[in-house]
């Protein structure tokens, strides 16, 4: 059986030197709910990589609930972001790694 991951790269857009505290706050209760609902399978800031403030890689059932979240996201639908979703076939032991 496939498996497939959707992993969100947030883009830090012109305005995302402008993110206050309460923004943030708002961003990590998303992902805190989303977690809590079993649909994040990773998620972390990137350092040192201009550009880019971090991914999130969702558990979702298809590509369409994936970028239905990320549009929910707070900090791209308050406009300090932007994003690129992309799909992840998993390579595991459980499919022998797509062999």
């Amino acid at each position: 059986m496939e498996k497939w991951l959707y992993v969100m790269i947030i883009k830090k857009g012109k305005s995302y030197n402008k993110v206050t505290k309460a923004v943030i706050t708002r961003h990590v209760e998303n992902l805190k709910k989303l977690d809590a609902e079993g649909k994040i399978e990773l998620c972390g800031p990137f350092k040192g990589y201009p550009g880019v403030a971090g991914m999130v890689i969702f558990k979702t059932n298809s590509y369409e609930e994936a970028e239905a979240l990320c549009k929910l996201e707070p900090l791209v639908a308050e406009g300090y972001a932007t994003y690129t979703l992309a799909s992840l076939q998993v390579a595991d032991k459980d499919n022998n790694y797509l062999l």
